[in-house]
């Protein structure tokens, strides 16, 4: 590891052989994840002085309209994830995948990885099939989430509704997007948003096109039934709220509206490694946009360990 390492990426997946093998040949799996391996990862993170990496499953993710293989794919994962940490803690932070859209399985699931595991925070993705969160379904969920004061880390899929509507347009560069501002609705207009001020939600991708949209949605609560119970302080303050990684979104373009929207203070670093491809570019992107000294500090490691703060040192999970 480089001596001036710093960095902490909060965006960076693993690919367990487990998962390798229950996602082989479907759809949104990229080639780059299926080789993945610790000791690539870690070079990676040497070559762009990242000190350590909270690891996360990408996509498929883990459900397939089976519950039973769900639960047992995501017990795997987090398995392997955790072993992983324990043998490389001063490298490594697991964000554990959750065996949605089952709420029993996944309650079970976040018993494990917090009390077993020690896990650093929960991992969810936008959508499960045409159910986004914010899902009636989903209270109890987020209920326990907020009880455990959770770090949330959300990564975004292509729903069943919107796959290849533009044949030509692959999902990560629209409907991934697309999905992270329905799911941030999703809680925003249920009223989850305020009911569990404890979650510490990460979005990806800079918030996807939320930030852009904004003003639209803060014009769209006039209308809304129990918008003193949903969001009494409307949905701009909720947003501010929650936290975003710049993963993907180290541009001016999506930075300018997430700058708009919120500070250097709910901004983190990620990288999407490995489909997004080296780090090192993530970082040089970053420095380019004229972040002063503090607030590039702030988004590349100090916001991570104010979150985890097991992170700041590396050491093992008590």
């Amino acid at each position: 590891m480089a001596a001036k390492a710093h960095r902490i990426d909060v965006h960076h997946h693993f690919a367990p052989p487990e998962w390798i093998t229950a996602v082989k040949g479907r759809e949104l799996l990229q080639k780059a994840n299926t080789e993945w391996t610790p000791a690539r990862s870690i070079e990676d993170m040497d070559e762009a002085g990242v000190a350590t990496a909270v690891v996360s499953i990408t996509n498929p993710g883990l459900w397939f309209g089976d519950h039973e293989a769900t639960r047992n794919l995501a017990r795997a994962c987090n398995e392997y994830g955790a072993k992983l940490v324990h043998e490389r803690s001063d490298r490594f932070g697991l964000f554990a995948v959750l065996p949605m859209p089952d709420v029993e399985a996944t309650l079970a699931e976040i018993a494990h990885a917090y009390d077993t595991l020690k896990a650093d925070g929960m991992h969810l993705f936008t959508s499960y099939g045409d159910v986004w969160l914010g899902n009636p379904a989903f209270e109890p969920v987020m209920a326990e989430l907020n009880r455990r004061k959770a770090v949330v880390h959300v990564h975004p899929t292509a729903a069943n509704c919107c796959k290849n509507l533009i044949p030509e347009v692959k999902a990560s560069v629209l409907e991934y997007g697309t999905d992270t501002s329905r799911a941030m609705l999703g809680l925003l207009f249920s009223g989850q948003a305020v009911r569990y001020p404890e979650i510490q939600f990460i979005w990806s991708h800079a918030g996807g096109t939320l930030p852009f949209l904004a003003g639209r949605v803060e014009f769209m609560l006039r209308g809304l039934e129990q918008r003193e119970v949903r969001l009494p302080n409307g949905a701009i303050n909720e947003m501010k709220r929650f936290n975003y990684d710049v993963a993907g979104a180290a541009n001016k373009y999506a930075m300018g509206a997430l700058m708009q929207l919120v500070d250097a203070r709910k901004v983190l670093f990620g990288t999407d490694f490995p489909p997004a491809g080296p780090s090192i570019a993530t970082v040089r992107e970053l420095a380019a946009l004229g972040f002063g000294e503090t607030d590039l500090m702030a988004i590349e490691r100090d916001n991570a360990v104010r979150l985890m703060p097991r992170l700041a040192t590396g050491c093992c999970p008590a």
